[in-house]
C-alpha cells in the first residue's frame, strides 16, 4: 500500500489564500502524469479568482508552469522530460472531446481555475495528452510563458490578419504585451493603447506604435474613431470596453480577451447591430505554435523575457507575490516551488 506523501501548495479557499505545507501530493490516474513544478507564473486570472471570478471552491491556483515528469505509468517515456501543459481537461467521451476540442468540453475541468488543482504547488498532475515537451536549451523562465503566448496566438487562429489591416490592442498588461508582440508577425498596421510608459516603451523599442491613454478615460480621439479593422480588448475596464467599441469600424471585428470577477463596462448592442460589428471571444490557444514562437523570439530578441519578468519569488511567499502582481504597472512575477 502506497504511503500518502505531502507537499507545499498555495490554496484558495473561501477565507482567501492559504499556504499549505501538508497538502496531499496528487495521485495520477492511469492516463495522467505526475509533474514536479519548477516554475509557475502569476496571471491576471489568478488575481480575478482571488476576487471571486469563479464560484467558491477550494483549489490550488496556477495554470502557467514548467516542470519535470516524475511518474507516468501510461507512457513511461515521458519520465524525466521537461514539460508545459495545456490547462483544459475534457471528459474524453463527449462529441467535443472526440473532435479534440477539449477546451470547450461541457464537463471539462481547468487547471488552477475550475475543479482541478493547479501549479502553485510542488507537484501537479495532468493527462499525458495535455503535455508538450520543452525544447532543449529553452530556459524555464521562457517556457513558463507558453500558456499566455498560446492565448495571444489564438487570435491569429481565429482571424485572418495581414498587412492591409489596421489593428488596435487596448491594454498593456502582461497578456496585452504578448498579444502585441505576436501580432507584429502579421505585419498589420498595429497600435497599442495603454496606461504605463514602462510597458509601452518595451513595445515601442521593438517598432510597435503605442499611445498612453492614462489621462483619457472614456474619450476617443477623432483620428481613432471607427478607425480600426480589428480591436483587441484585453484591459477589462469599463473605459476599455467603451474605447474598443468606439474604435472599431463598421463591419470590423471586436476581440474580447478579458475575464473579470466584475465587469464594470458594457457593449452597446444597438451599435453592434447597426454597424454590423463581429464580436469574438478568444481564450486558450496553440501550445506547439507558442513553444516555436518563444524559441524563435528568444533567439531574435523579439521576446524579451528579462524585461517582462519583474521578479522570481519562493512559493512560500506566494501571498506576498500575489499582492505584488496586483499592483498597477506590475509585469510577470514567477513562483519557485
Amino acid at each position: 500500500m502506497q504511503t500518502q506523501a505531502y507537499m507545499q501548495a498555495l490554496q484558495l479557499t473561501q477565507h482567501g489564500l492559504t499556504l499549505r505545507r501538508d497538502y496531499p501530493v496528487p495521485i495520477p490516474g492511469a492516463a495522467d502524469a505526475l509533474i514536479r513544478v519548477t516554475l509557475a507564473g502569476i496571471c491576471n486570472t489568478d488575481l480575478q479568482l482571488l476576487a471571486g471570478y469563479m464560484p467558491s471552491q477550494d483549489l490550488i491556483l496556477g495554470h502557467e508552469f514548467t516542470g519535470v515528469v516524475e511518474a507516468c505509468s501510461a507512457q513511461p517515456d515521458w519520465i524525466g522530460k521537461r514539460v508545459v501543459g495545456e490547462i483544459n481537461v475534457g471528459c474524453g467521451a463527449c462529441p467535443d472531446c472526440q473532435r479534440r476540442f477539449f477546451r470547450h468540453c461541457a464537463r471539462r475541468t481547468c487547471l488552477g481555475i475550475l475543479a482541478h488543482d493547479g501549479a502553485f504547488a510542488t507537484y501537479v498532475s495532468l493527462p499525458v495528452v495535455n503535455l508538450h515537451e520543452v525544447p532543449t536549451g529553452m530556459e524555464d523562465r521562457v517556457a513558463v510563458f507558453t500558456e499566455p503566448v498560446a492565448a495571444a496566438l489564438r487570435i491569429q487562429e481565429q482571424l485572418s490578419i495581414g498587412p492591409a489591416q489596421r489593428v488596435a490592442v487596448i491594454g498593456d498588461g502582461k497578456l496585452g504585451l504578448l498579444i502585441a508582440l505576436t501580432l507584429q508577425d502579421t505585419r498589420c498596421d498595429l497600435q497599442v493603447f495603454g496606461r504605463h510608459d514602462r510597458k509601452l516603451g518595451l513595445l515601442a523599442a521593438r517598432g510597435i506604435q503605442t499611445e498612453n491613454v492614462a489621462d483619457r478615460e472614456l474619450h476617443v480621439a477623432e483620428r481613432e474613431y471607427h478607425a480600426f479593422d480589428i480591436v483587441v480588448e484585453c484591459a477589462g475596464s469599463g473605459s476599455a470596453y467603451t474605447m474598443a467599441q468606439s474604435m472599431v469600424r463598421p463591419m470590423g471585428t471586436l476581440v474580447l480577451k478579458s475575464t473579470k470577477a466584475e465587469h464594470t463596462g458594457h457593449l452597446d448592442l444597438n451599435t453592434l447591430v447597426v454597424n454590423e460589428i463581429q464580436v469574438r471571444g478568444s481564450r486558450c490557444g496553440p501550445f506547439a505554435w507558442a513553444l516555436s514562437w518563444l524559441q524563435v523570439g528568444t533567439r531574435s530578441g523579439k521576446f524579451p523575457a528579462a524585461e517582462i519578468i519583474d521578479c522570481e519569488m519562493p512559493l512560500a511567499d506566494g501571498a506576498e507575490a500575489m499582492v505584488a502582481a496586483s499592483r498597477s504597472g506590475a509585469l510577470k512575477i514567477l513562483l519557485q516551488p
